[in-house]
């Protein structure tokens, strides 16, 4: 089994937004889902271009839904995780909960 794809925070931010929409996963509430739950407010472009490039590395897939009138009669671009994508995530926050083992960050700090 190949090892998987090393992720950046704002791509396990991304992706666990993704997660938390589901089936309304698309790029307008992926950033309202961010900032909801980080208080982060990614730029548009920001956020497109790693969509993009995750996209290319296979991590998500896209696909387009029906035009609305709402949107002048373009249609939303909905995401998702590819199973790599979500390998990636698992093994990311794995990473994250064995380095967090045995800390306790709501204590004083020691510096």
């Amino acid at each position: 089994m190949a090892k998987p794809l090393s992720l950046g925070e704002f791509e396990q931010i991304v992706l666990l937004a993704i997660l938390r929409l589901g089936d309304n996963a698309y790029g307008v509430a992926i950033r309202s889902e961010i900032t909801l739950c980080t208080g982060r407010q990614p730029a548009p472009g920001a956020l497109y271009t790693t969509l993009d490039r995750m996209q290319e590395k296979g991590i998500v897939r896209s696909w387009f839904g029906d035009a609305t009138p709402q949107r002048g009669g373009r249609p939303k671009r909905f995401f998702a995780l590819t199973k790599s994508g979500h390998a990636a995530l698992v093994s990311a926050q794995q990473a994250y909960q064995n380095m967090l083992r045995g800390l306790d960050l709501l204590g004083e700090p020691n510096a």
